[in-house]
């Protein structure tokens, strides 16, 4: 099979635990581009999350943000799909969200938002992810209330999330199911152990994969992805060759083709390298 675009998630697939590009992962991504692959980060960061040391490497023009909500053209610094959540929806899963004993956010456009007191309440939700609290800290713009600033704002959203504190792992099962009952137009994943993130039905990023392999001309089958979180199982299944991270949650490992190495060991970079080494 033809490698023409290899689409990777970043938390748990490409970074490793704290955050950084393996060397080897590097190394592999940079002979992928000197052979004319397309690099995509598919993750369900925005463009501001994304790690600069990543960015600097200047081998991406592609990105898939927030689980498949926007396939964007960062050299033409333009969406070239979206699929979002509209207003008045995103105002009655927040009503839905009230009910529960969780915090939740958003992201719109460029940047997250979230009520101030859930937003002043996030460290005891990620005692134990501080990588996690600092990107929650940073991206996040607190408002006197979501709900209000969702209604007044006006504008789609591309993903909302809720959080749960360790002890309510049962709970937050019950959600990746539950909103997707009560909410048909809506689907719920997750990349982290303590949350449910929360597409358009449209999103997704196998879906968005699908759309971006019809907008360059490649046929999916052509296409490696990468993945490790239940936000990442759609992708996997789309690609010509799905691959599950050894740290990938166990649906993640059912829907892959291969399982290859933890995240820390380089598994994506080691993987890369060997198919460029058989099509040789």
């Amino acid at each position: 099979m033809p490698v023409t675009l290899i689409a990777f998630d970043l938390d748990g697939t490409l970074l490793d635990n704290d955050k950084h590009v393996p060397p080897e992962n590097l190394a592999a991504l940079q002979m992928a581009y000197d052979r004319g692959i397309f690099l995509v980060p598919a993750t369900g960061r925005i463009l501001k999350a994304m790690p600069e040391e990543l960015l600097a490497l200047g081998l991406f023009r592609y990105f898939i943000f927030a689980n498949g909500a926007e396939v964007y053209d960062l050299k033409e610094q333009k969406a070239l799909h979206r699929a979002r959540i509209e207003p008045e929806l995103a105002i009655r899963l927040c009503e839905y969200m009230d009910t529960l004993p969780v915090l939740y956010d958003c992201y719109r456009g460029e940047r997250g938002y979230m009520t101030a007191w859930m937003y002043d309440e996030a460290p005891r939700f990620f005692e134990s992810e501080p990588h996690i609290l600092k990107l929650v800290k940073t991206l996040r713009l607190p408002v006197p209330d979501l709900k209000e600033n969702i209604r007044e704002v006006n504008v789609p959203l591309e993903k909302m999330q809720m959080y749960f504190r360790p002890e309510q792992m049962d709970e937050r099962a019950r959600q990746l199911l539950e909103v997707p009952k009560r909410f048909p137009a809506l689907i719920a994943s997750s990349s982290l152990s303590n949350n449910v993130e929360i597409n358009s039905a449209a999103a997704g990023k196998g879906n968005a994969l699908r759309e971006l392999c019809r907008l360059l001309g490649i046929d999916s089958k052509e296409s490696v992805a990468f993945g490790d979180g239940l936000n990442d199982a759609d992708m996997l299944r789309v690609a010509g060759l799905g691959c599950a991270m050894e740290n990938a949650v166990p649906p993640v490992k059912e829907a892959a083709d291969v399982v290859v190495e933890n995240n820390n060991n380089s598994g994506v970079g080691k993987e890369i390298l060997r198919l460029l080494a058989e099509e040789r």
